[in-house]
C-alpha cells in the first residue's frame, strides 16, 4: 500500500544562539506534510526561515526540535551511513548558481561526482555516459562536460546544478530560491523544465520562493511563512483566491498588477508597520504588531491551526 505522504515534518525547530542570552528563532514548530510526486510551494518575506526550514530537512542543519519523517522512518537523529543513504533520496537545488559550484571542477566533474562517491554505474565509462545524459536532460550538452563553471551563464551554471541534484536520482528536491538569482526569460525556461522532470523522474518538490506568481505555476499547495512559522497552508487555488490570514492578504495585495482598473478595486492592502524581532520570541501572533484585525489575545497567545476547508489550514484567533 502506498504511504499518503512522503515526507512528514512535525514541530521542526531551528535555534540558532547568538550569545548574551539572545537565540533566533529561525524555524518554530514548522509542521506540514508533502504527498509522492507533489510540489509545496514555500512563500514568505525574506528571512522569515523558508531557507532554514530546507536545510534542515536534509540535516544541513541539526534540528533543535520536532521530527522529520521520510517515507514513514523518523530521520531526525539518524547519521553515519543511513544518512549518506539518505543524501541519494533527498537534493537541494540551491539559490546562487555562482556560488554553488567549484570553480576548480569541470561541469562534467560536478555533475559525475555524486556518481562517482555513491558508487552508481559499473566503471567510469559508463558514469560519464550518465553524465552526458543528465546534461543533456537540463539542456546542455556533452561539450560543456569538458568547461569550467566561470565559462557559462548564470541560467547554465543552474542547469548544471540541477543536473548535479539530479545525479543520485533523488525521489525529494528542495528548491531553494532556484531561478531568484536568473533574468526572467530565463526562469520561465528553468521553470518548465523543472516540471518537466517531476513528471519524468517521479520528483516530489519543496519549492521554496518569495515570487508568488512563480510559487502558483508550479505547485499543487503552499505553505505562507512569517517570522519562523507557517500561518497559512492549502491547496495553490484556495490559498490564492481565498486567503484567510491577514498576512497572506498583505502579500496578495502588495503583487502589482499592470492593469489600473484591477488595481483600484484590490480587496486586499499591502503591509504596514514593522517587522517583529524573531530574537527570543515571546507567546502570541508573530503578526500582530502588522496586522489591522489584531486584539490583545493576538498579542498574548499564540494561534493554532485551524480548519477552513477542505486542506485548507490558517493560524489566526480573528477567523
Amino acid at each position: 500500500m502506498q504511504q499518503e505522504y512522503l515526507l512528514e515534518v512535525e514541530g521542526l525547530k531551528k535555534y540558532f544562539p547568538l550569545g548574551k542570552g539572545r537565540t533566533l528563532h529561525a524555524v518554530d514548530d514548522v509542521s506540514f506534510a508533502i504527498r509522492p510526486g507533489e510540489t509545496l510551494g514555500l512563500v514568505g518575506e525574506s528571512g522569515c526561515g523558508k531557507t532554514t526550514v530546507g536545510r534542515t530537512l536534509l540535516k544541513l542543519y541539526k534540528p533543535d526540535g520536532g521530527r522529520i519523517i521520510y517515507r514513514g522512518e523518523d530521520i531526525t537523529k539518524v547519521s553515519g551511513r543511513r544518512q549518506r543513504e539518505l543524501c541519494t533520496h533527498m537534493q537541494m537545488i540551491y539559490q546562487d548558481p555562482y556560488a554553488s559550484l567549484n570553480p576548480f571542477m569541470t561541469i562534467g566533474e560536478i555533475v559525475s561526482e555524486g556518481l562517482e562517491i555513491n558508487k552508481i554505474g559499473a566503471n567510469r565509462m559508463e558514469r560519464t555516459a550518465m553524465t552526458y545524459e543528465l546534461l543533456e536532460r537540463v539542456g546542455l550538452s556533452r561539450e560543456h562536460a569538458n568547461r569550467f563553471p566561470h565559462e557559462f551563464s548564470g541560467g547554465q551554471r543552474q542547469r548544471a546544478g540541477i543536473a548535479r541534484a539530479l545525479a543520485v536520482n533523488p525521489e525529494f528536491v528542495v528548491c531553494d530560491e532556484a531561478i531568484s538569482a536568473l533574468d526572467v526569460s530565463v526562469q520561465a525556461q528553468i521553470i518548465n523544465m523543472l516540471m518537466d522532470l517531476r513528471e519524468l523522474m517521479n520528483l516530489t518538490y519543496l519549492f521554496i520562493a518569495h515570487d508568488l506568481s512563480v510559487v502558483r505555476y508550479i505547485s499543487q499547495r503552499v505553505a505562507v511563512m512569517y517570522l519562523g512559522k507557517i500561518v497559512e497552508i492549502g491547496k495553490a487555488s484556495e490559498v490564492y483566491v481565498h486567503p484567510a490570514h491577514p498576512y497572506t492578504q498583505g502579500l496578495l495585495g502588495a503583487v502589482p498588477v499592470a492593469d489600473p482598473d484591477f488595481e483600484k478595486s484590490k480587496t486586499y492592502q499591502a503591509m504596514v508597520g514593522e517587522v517583529t524581532s524573531p530574537i527570543n520570541c515571546k507567546p502570541g501572533c508573530r503578526f500582530a504588531n502588522r496586522c489591522p484585525y489584531a486584539t490583545e489575545e493576538c498579542r498574548t497567545v499564540t494561534p493554532d491551526m485551524k480548519a477552513v476547508g477542505a486542506d485548507h489550514f490558517v493560524a489566526c484567533h480573528r477567523l
